[in-house]
């Protein structure tokens, strides 16, 4: 089995990272990281890189085909080469998935009219506005869809998709195995539950990579 995660500049390395963990320990899974150029592509905040082996036009098929989120989702909506890389190969492939507001990249490429979805909180009117039935949920399933909401969700999703996959026992084994047990030092809730002040402030944070990135100008592709 195959998984092929897409990566533009200034995704967010944990919406990647989460779901490639978990996934990655299933039996026989192979992974590759799909971009427009091959090469090491920036994260958001701009200080890590990961790196690209095949280019969007050299994915000819996949088995589960996997997007993350980012403040690079703006920019990426309108490479055309991405999208059609995404229409293209979840026409074929056994899953597709979205993590955050990659969700908005799978809409902008069609792939979400009349389907049920979650994503980053922040992103829900946009992804809405491509058809989708957005639901306040961590994970969800509709058919071949798995999309899963902001960031960290990526293990959850990742871990949701591992038991469909492969049983429910190798997915518990696989999330003990990376000791996922989640006991954060401070006990926020959700950002739905926080005041508009500081929902304003979690939002200004989170689309702000892009910027750092152009500001450090660290040599990654694009950058």
């Amino acid at each position: 089995m195959r998984l092929s995660i897409i990566l533009f500049d200034g995704f967010t390395a944990l919406d990647v990272v989460g779901g490639y963990d978990v996934l990655a320990n299933l039996p026989g899974m192979e992974v590759e990281f799909v971009a427009a150029k091959c090469g090491l592509v920036a994260v958001d905040t701009g200080w890590l890189g990961m790196q690209a082996c095949k280019t969007f036009d050299q994915l000819e098929a996949t088995d589960i085909l996997y997007v993350p989120g980012g403040p690079g989702v703006e920019a990426a909506l309108a490479d055309d080469a991405l999208l059609a890389c995404v229409r293209r190969i979840s026409a074929s492939c056994a899953w597709t998935v979205s993590v955050c507001n990659g969700a908005e990249i799978l809409g902008a490429a069609g792939l979400l009219e009349g389907k049920q979805v979650t994503t980053n909180w922040f992103a829900r009117d946009k992804v809405a506005a491509y058809g989708a039935r957005v639901v306040k949920q961590r994970y969800v399933r509709d058919g071949q869809l798995v999309t899963g909401a902001g960031v960290s969700s990526s293990i959850d999703t990742g871990l949701f998709l591992a038991g469909l996959l492969a049983g429910e026992e190798v997915a518990k084994t696989i999330q003990l195995g990376i000791e996922y047990y989640p006991d954060p030092p401070f006990g926020n809730g959700t950002p739905d539950e926080q005041p508009a002040a500081r929902q304003q402030m979690i939002a200004a944070a989170e689309r702000g990579g892009v910027k750092r990135l152009a500001a450090r100008r660290i040599p990654f592709q694009g950058a």
